[in-house]
């Protein structure tokens, strides 16, 4: 990105004319601190001329000269962009900080860290803080701190996590005190729910697949009713054959083809059933043909595809754009 635009204002300027949708796409792809510092570019940009957005797009110039230009409302557009990249609750704390001057702090600080880092900071803490901190993120980002710790930290983490429900306003205000000690945002003032068994569930869903057999593993010798309700929560790649078509097709616009046929590879029948159905025949049948021609596959191999795409598909749900149906019922995931 650096080599082509030359600068962070000739990014925006790139994400600008590229449009919603495409810009979205890019974005997931990059780290938090350059979405912000993209971002918060965005928003100082103003009335680009033709000429500008011509040396930025260089290869691109033919299509973007049918734009009408770089006049429209930076505010609204950089909303949207934001949403659609990273859902509803990550677009909106970024939204806060670029556009309305919002300053991160505390266990929001986390949200935008390397997961190696987050577990360095918690690790020594209490069992029930390390709960309260992996609730409040993202259940990937979780599931990546997760990985970290050892197993029977792991253990614990994930029960107190499926036994929170609500956290007391001064219990976060000591958390932030412990991330930023000489920071205090003042702003919590009730209770927050947090974690919960579906929290859990989704954590545990999103983390390595050997590690989450070995966890429910030990977490049924421990508590084998709730290791059953967490396991009946996820969302798992069977449930795929659940979900509503729509769902599904919006899902394979967002799934490469060459991870879809090593994930193809480990599903069952009602599964390959159900993406063939809503693809054109003509794709259908490209993709029996790619993978018969595939060959064998390793188990991993195909556990890893399978996880990146149901990644892909708790973001979409996140962001409102599929309804995600499985086990868990109608609940978003």
């Amino acid at each position: 990105m650096n080599d082509q635009a030359g600068s962070v204002e000739n990014a925006a300027i790139l994400m600008m004319s590229l449009g919603e949708q495409h810009a979205a796409q890019i974005l997931r792809h990059m780290e938090p601190k350059e979405v912000q510092r993209i971002g918060a570019a965005m928003s100082q940009l103003e009335n680009i001329n033709k000429e500008q957005v011509k040396l930025v797009l260089e290869g691109f110039l033919e299509s973007s000269q049918d734009e009408t230009g770089l006049t429209m409302d930076a505010d609204r557009y950089i909303k949207a962009l934001l949403v659609k990249a990273l859902g509803p609750e990550k677009g909106n704390s970024v939204i806060e900080r670029i556009l309305m001057g919002g300053n991160t702090t505390g266990l929001d600080t986390l949200k935008w860290m390397d997961p190696l880092a987050v577990a360095d900071i918690i690790r020594f803490e209490h069992p029930q803080v390390q709960a309260i901190v992996l609730a409040y993120l993202d259940s990937d980002q979780a599931a990546a701190i997760l990985e970290l710790f050892e197993e029977d930290q792991r253990l614990e983490i994930v029960i107190r996590i499926s036994n929170l429900e609500s956290v007391q306003p001064s219990a976060l205000e000591e958390l932030n005190d412990i991330i930023e000690r000489q920071v205090s945002t003042g702003k919590i003032t009730q209770t927050t729910s947090l974690g919960g068994t579906k929290v859990a569930a989704n954590i545990v869903n999103a983390i390595d697949m050997s590690i989450e057999t070995k966890l429910l593993e030990q977490l049924s010798e421990v508590d084998e009713e709730l290791s059953n309700t967490i396991q009946d929560l996820m969302f798992v790649f069977e449930n795929l054959g659940e979900m509503d078509d729509r769902g599904v097709q919006a899902l394979l616009r967002e799934v490469s083809s060459d991870e879809l046929i090593i994930a193809l590879k480990g599903a069952d029948e009602a599964v390959q059933d159900k993406i063939f159905n809503n693809m054109s025949k003509r794709a259908a049948e490209l993709l029996k043909d790619d993978l018969e021609a595939k060959g064998p596959v390793r188990l991993s191999e195909v556990e890893v595809a399978q996880k990146a795409i149901l990644l892909v598909a708790r973001r979409m749900a996140e962001a409102g754009e599929i309804n995600l149906g499985g086990s868990g019922g109608d609940q978003m995931v």
